[in-house]
């Protein structure tokens, strides 16, 4: 199914118009045949009124499809290597969060983990250390468990929110439990006239059940779904091939 099939058509213009303060790229990742990779599209523009996110996301059909809208951390470039969701080793990443500062992120990085890199993000390099993590943990799921875990002894109040799609499934870390917005992003969210709830509850991750066949993970601010919160601090992993979910706590016994 299409994007716009899967969560409704009004919960998706809810979600567009995030682009108020989320215009700083936009892309797509789409699953569209079991055991394929996903294949992503980006842009650094805003979504809005933009043709091809409208192609993408209502004549696109796939298994299993992520959408991220790019709000730029301050200082960092407006430019397609810089837009969400990254590609590597056959998994899709986006981030919402700002990592800071970046040089002892960098620091857990090989060398060439490391030259793998495009962009100047964060976000791109948190993803760095997930596939790193891969090398040698057991699971997708646990290799970003424990990148999470590594991240937030270093980055306590960082928010490490992300979704991952690839190796048949949808991964979701909810792991914001000290972050908060800085008063120079409170001031452009209730300047835009968002949702209330995108202010008040703004790393808040969610999911829904539309029907049967469809499960929807979300971040606040738009679509008027039977959202239910996600476990906070843990790893969340939705299988592709039978929509069941295995959860990761970011700390075990």
């Amino acid at each position: 199914m299409s994007v716009s099939e899967a969560v409704g058509a009004p919960t998706l213009k809810d979600f567009l118009a995030l682009t108020k303060i989320h215009g700083d790229g936009w892309g797509i990742a789409a699953v569209e045949a079991p055991g394929q990779p996903p294949a992503v599209e980006v842009s650094a523009g805003s979504a809005f009124d933009d043709p091809a996110f409208d192609a993408a996301t209502t004549g696109r059909r796939a298994l299993a499809s992520m959408v991220h809208l790019r709000w730029a951390t301050n200082g960092l470039a407006v430019r397609p290597e810089n837009s969400h969701p990254f590609l590597a080793d056959g998994i899709a990443m986006a981030h919402n969060g700002s990592i800071k500062p970046m040089a002892p992120l960098d620091g857990l990085l090989e060398p060439d983990v490391a030259a793998t890199l495009l962009g100047t993000t964060d976000s791109e390099r948190y993803f760095a250390l997930i596939r790193q993590h891969r090398r040698t943990a057991p699971t997708l799921a646990e290799a970003v468990r424990r990148a999470v875990a590594q991240l937030r002894h270093r980055y306590p109040e960082a928010s490490l929110n992300a979704l991952l799609l690839g190796e048949g499934q949808l991964i979701a870390v909810d792991a914001h439990a000290r972050s908060s917005l800085p008063a120079e992003d409170i001031e452009e969210i209730t300047a835009a006239d968002l949702p209330t709830e995108h202010l008040e509850d703004y790393f808040a991750l969610r999911w829904a059940r539309p029907d049967e066949r469809t499960v929807v993970i979300g971040s606040t601010g738009f679509g008027a779904l039977d959202w239910q919160p996600l476990p906070p601090e843990c790893v969340t992993a939705v299988s592709i091939d039978d929509l069941s979910m295995t959860l990761h706590p970011l700390v075990t016994d």
